[in-house]
């Protein structure tokens, strides 16, 4: 196919070159009705390219085909049979996977390091969750994806299961073996979805971790603002063979989308994949060899350990995307949230991602020599005054054990039961009518139907106290929990 081609941009050059007066939306008739104080910090061009697709960029009918010419050309740069746009980012995209292959009271494998939007998926959905846990690193406190012998194993405790949803790369940059895992789904012939939210470059180079739909994934989702070029909510369906079929796909992201599309998604995902498809090895081999540099220099930096392919050899995970500079700052006296904040009032750095344990730097083709430099000298300079940075209440991490939690009731049914609000010191033994997710990274602690122990409260109001954000908790403090009502 020819990738020069970008439909989506070429629509909105003709609309723009024709002069189209429009009344319909959006109201602000394509920035005329702007505020000026508005458009001084946005600019003109987000409104003036804020187009409807039906009878907009496209007429009526939509006979033009300029979404469909789009993703066509998507699926063919990263070799998937279909792929569909979706402009709601991937939190919508992967409970839209999930409703497409299993429905009410029917059993799917998720992984248990899932991100809160799965979570949510099971609660609309109804499904019965079959948690595979994942790998837990002791040492660095962290959850790596589960193995393809863990998924096998659930699969033969429940083989009515529909199909199973993996999460890799993980927000740290750690990732399963996918084959390995689609393996163990098409041996029963149920289909592996892969929450690929880390993932959208992967297809683009061969330096990186191995790509979904290359390992034979059946339906994979990526959220392309994460680490690609498009705008915030832009995230793709990628889909082949036949287990998942892709009519019913697009009815189930009908049902959860939205009904007005926007195009400014539509458009930065249709130059990306152009520019992927033109320059990508070039420029992701680029963000390799600097990622390469970087983590050697951060390597001299006292008190800072960076992860890298050392947790392949030691067994914790399959492979691991190098754009990811997971650092641990533990060395220094500190949290990773507090060098977080540190670095944002300072050195007016924001990273990627925090913890109790580390930060993590996303690097990638928008990087350059500049930014790199003040990565670096940001990071020195965190070395040199982390002794000043005042201290928290340290945070009282859990053995591995302790976050597998009993599931009592299902998702659904907790979430929607009679519900009360007890002290924190009561919640032990109750079943859980919440989430209760930190973020970043936004992976739920306590899911609903859960039932909560005392180490989990000890955990998580330790973490508030030191400054974990908990935002859908009912009470972010965690002074109370939310509980099925008892009879």
């Amino acid at each position: 196919m020819d990738h020069s081609r970008v439909p989506v941009l070429e629509a909105l050059q003709k609309f723009r070159s024709r002069g189209d007066v429009v009344f319909g939306p959006p109201g602000h008739k394509q920035g005329r009705g702007v505020d000026p104080r508005v458009t001084d910090v946005l600019g003109l061009d987000v409104f003036r390219s804020d187009v409807l697709m039906l009878n907009g960029l496209d007429d009526r009918r939509e006979s033009q085909g300029v979404l469909e010419q789009a993703q066509e050309l998507m699926a063919d740069a990263v070799g998937a049979e279909h792929a569909f746009f979706s402009t709601c980012g991937s939190s919508l995209s992967v409970r839209t996977a999930m409703c497409a292959v299993a429905g009410p009271g029917e059993k799917l494998l998720l992984s248990r390091n899932a991100h809160k939007s799965v979570i949510a998926a099971v609660i609309i959905n109804g499904v019965e969750p079959i948690w595979v846990h994942p790998k837990f690193d002791t040492g660095r406190h962290m959850a790596h994806p589960p193995e393809p012998d863990d998924v096998r194993r659930r699969l033969d405790e429940h083989p009515d299961a529909k199909g199973m949803l993996l999460i890799t790369p993980t927000e740290w940059g750690t990732c399963a073996d996918v084959r390995g895992v689609a393996d163990v789904c098409h041996a029963v012939d149920v289909p592996l979805i892969v929450d690929e939210a880390w993932g959208a470059h992967l297809p683009f180079h061969p330096g990186l971790p191995s790509w979904g739909m290359d390992a034979d994934a059946d339906l994979v989702v990526t959220s392309v603002h994460k680490m690609g070029g498009a705008i915030e909510q832009s995230s793709v369906f990628h889909l082949q063979h036949d287990r998942v079929a892709p009519e019913v796909l697009k009815q189930r992201e009908d049902l959860l989308g939205t009904t007005s599309a926007s195009s400014l998604v539509y458009a930065a995902l249709d130059g990306w994949r152009r520019q992927m498809a033109e320059q990508g090895r070039e420029l992701l081999g680029a963000a390799l060899e600097r990622a390469e540099r970087v983590r050697a220099r951060l390597d001299e930096l006292p008190g800072l350990s960076v992860m890298g392919g050392e947790i392949i050899d030691e067994g914790l995970a399959a492979e691991f995307d190098p754009l990811k500079l997971v650092v641990d700052v533990r060395d220094l006296g500190i949290s990773g949230m507090r060098a977080a904040e540190w670095l944002r009032a300072n050195c007016h750095v924001d990273v990627g991602g925090s913890d109790s344990c580390r930060v993590s730097a996303s690097l990638t083709h928008s990087d350059d020599d500049e930014t790199e430099k003040v990565l670096l000298e940001s990071l020195r300079s965190l070395t040199e005054h982390a002794g000043e940075i005042e201290r928290q209440p340290s945070v009282r991490l859990p053995a591995p054990h302790v976050l597998e939690l009993e599931q009592a009731r299902l998702p659904r049914e907790a979430f929607f039961a009679a519900a009360e609000h007890v002290p924190a010191e009561r919640a032990a033994g109750r079943i859980a009518a919440e989430m209760i997710s930190p973020y970043p990274p936004g992976v739920p602690v306590v899911a609903p139907g859960e039932v909560i122990t005392g180490e989990v409260v000890d955990y998580l109001r330790s973490g508030v106290a030191h400054g974990f954000m908990i935002p859908d908790a009912a009470d972010p403090s965690l002074d109370t929990f939310r509980v099925m009502a008892r009879p």
